[in-house]
């Protein structure tokens, strides 16, 4: 009994740090010192890349270097977008459905300029007669208007550029009503007596901004996905240590934040070379090069690309890419965060409310593992009314180990117990919970969801901490309805602080996860006193 107590609260405590260590990596990033993050640069710096123009390389845009220059705003139902002429490059996005902070009536920026670092999108053309390839820098496109904004079902954004040769290029993005979702159109007029040879790169660039977690899940980075590999990380320090080059059929390039992610995707009818670097600026690159386009002397030829800037929401991804709803990550245990997260969002659109889903997902699932949890306290039931033969037995044989094994296992044999009994249930109740956490913690849904009351962000921690006190006290009835069988003082402390240990553990948890813990804990004591009472109308004594 002792030996499954022990086991119970290790596994408990070592569950629980990692996933404070979840949580805490997003929501406390640790300030990156920009000196030390340069020196591994190194060579990964490359002087000439082939691959991307080399003005990628040059100092990102400043906020004070973009207001002397001409920028484009496009305001739709879900955007507002800043376009840069030079290049016609995505410089800022602010989310119009998604607030900064709860109540802060602020919407939410994607892309731009924060807290000293930069993000934002690149795409142009290079090759033998890209303009971006030219030795006088990134195109200056022309508009016909300053400001754009959504009143139907799509607005198209042209930026218009002509080279010294004559050869127009029209660089179109397309947006689309409640779509987070942006088309890319570059339509290159051939209007001269020679072929030419284009080809279409697509980049996002971001400052490299380490996390410094012992755990990788919600991290902030690049990702990428080939027809070998749908989905794989490349953080910063990947990239640091080895520039990606990648040929693929088809694919996409992706950067990764919490509840967030923005990603380009290349034409996938043909062969791409995914590519990432770390620029002397200081900032990181991860993008995708189309094949090479001869347009002939008097013709003109579309390439088009897809960019999305939004929430992570498994349905919208995958049908812009069969990969990309892998950038929702829910970890190794995919299998079981999938369904229960489909369960979790059926539950909500008949509830109407996150936090009653919760619950209603806490007691289905407590409900299905019913008769694991009533083979976990029946046996620990059993091993502790035979907590009087263990020490009869242990008097008997004194120090012979070897008899007192034996005598012990052909008394679990007579009485039809099994040691583990009470372990196993709980190994298998664990993926279910880690599963869940990572539902909570990877849906953007529940971003901002409110409960009832003072909980009006279920991904918060409980401002007042109501939920953790309950949640120690829901702890502490369970272990009063387990009384304790171990002798050994310390032990006995450690039990007996185990609650309030786990409530200051929890004073930092996502609301919503510690409202999944306190449901289970009750139902766990409505499921003990039933298991518990059946037990003793048999005659099996369980408690005293």
């Amino acid at each position: 009994m002792e030996s499954q107590r022990t086991f119970l609260l290790i596994g408990l405590m070592l569950v629980s740090f990692l996933l404070f260590q979840e949580w805490d990596n997003d929501y406390n990033k640790p300030k990156v010192d920009p000196s030390a993050t340069t020196q591994t640069l190194k060579a990964n710096s490359p002087e000439s890349d082939d691959y991307i123009p080399s003005s990628s390389d040059s100092e990102l845009p400043t906020s004070a270097t973009l207001a002397k220059r001409s920028v484009i705003e496009i305001t739709t139902d879900v955007f507002k977008v800043k376009i840069d002429t030079k290049g016609g490059d995505i410089v800022e996005t602010d989310l119009l459905q998604y607030e900064d902070t709860k109540g802060s009536n602020t919407p939410f920026m994607l892309l731009g300029e924060f807290d000293g670092k930069q993000y934002f999108s690149q795409s142009g053309l290079i090759g033998l007669n890209g303009p971006d390839a030219s030795a006088n820098g990134r195109p200056t496109y022309n508009t016909e208007q300053k400001s754009y904004t959504l009143t139907g079902d799509e607005l198209r954004v042209p930026l218009l550029f002509t080279d010294r040769n004559g050869v127009s290029f029209t660089k179109t993005y397309v947006f689309k009503k409640g779509q987070y979702d942006v088309g890319l159109e570059y339509k290159i007029n051939n209007t001269t007596s020679a072929p030419l040879q284009v080809q279409l790169y697509t980049q996002i660039k971001r400052t490299v901004q380490e996390k410094g977690s012992m755990v990788d899940q919600n991290y902030l980075g690049a990702a990428y996905g080939t027809d070998e590999e749908p989905y794989e990380k490349y953080s910063f320090s990947d990239m640091a240590d080895k520039n990606l080059n990648k040929n693929t059929q088809g694919g996409y390039v992706a950067f990764i934040q919490h509840y967030f992610v923005s990603a380009w995707v290349p034409m996938q009818d043909q062969s791409n070379t995914i590519y990432s670097l770390i620029t002397k600026s200081n900032a990181a690159i991860i993008g995708a090069k189309d094949e090479a386009v001869n347009i002939q002397a008097g013709s003109e030829q579309t390439l088009t690309a897809i960019y999305y800037m939004g929430p992570k929401e498994s349905d919208i991804l995958e049908a812009i890419h069969p990969d990309l709803d892998l950038t929702v990550d829910y970890g190794w245990l995919w299998f079981i965060s999938q369904p229960l997260f489909v369960l979790l969002k059926w539950l909500h659109s008949i509830l109407g409310n996150w936090g009653v889903a919760i619950i209603a997902i806490t007691i289905i699932v407590k409900s299905l593992m019913y008769p694991l949890t009533k083979a976990q306290y029946t046996s620990m039931a059993k091993m502790r009314a035979l907590q009087p033969k263990m020490a009869a037995l242990k008097e008997k044989f004194g120090d012979d180990r070897q008899k007192f094994g034996q005598a012990t296992m052909e008394m679990y044999k007579k009485e039809k117990v099994n040691p583990m009994g009470g372990c196993f249930p709980i190994l298998l109740q664990m993926p279910i919970f880690l599963a869940l956490f990572y539902v909570f913690l990877e849906s953007t849904e529940l971003r901002h969801a409110e409960f009832i009351f003072w909980l009006t962000d279920l991904s918060a921690k409980d401002p007042y901490y109501v939920l953790p006190i309950l949640f120690g006290a829901s702890m502490f009835v369970t272990q009063k309805l387990q009384p304790m069988t171990v002798t050994d003082p310390m032990q006995q402390k450690m039990m007996t602080f185990m609650p309030v240990i786990f409530s200051v553990f929890f004073l930092w948890f996502p609301s919503g996860l510690v409202l999944y813990w306190l449901v289970s804990n009750l139902i766990s004591i409505v499921q003990m006193l039933i298991i518990y009472r059946g037990m003793e109308k048999k005659g099996i004594k369980v408690r005293g």
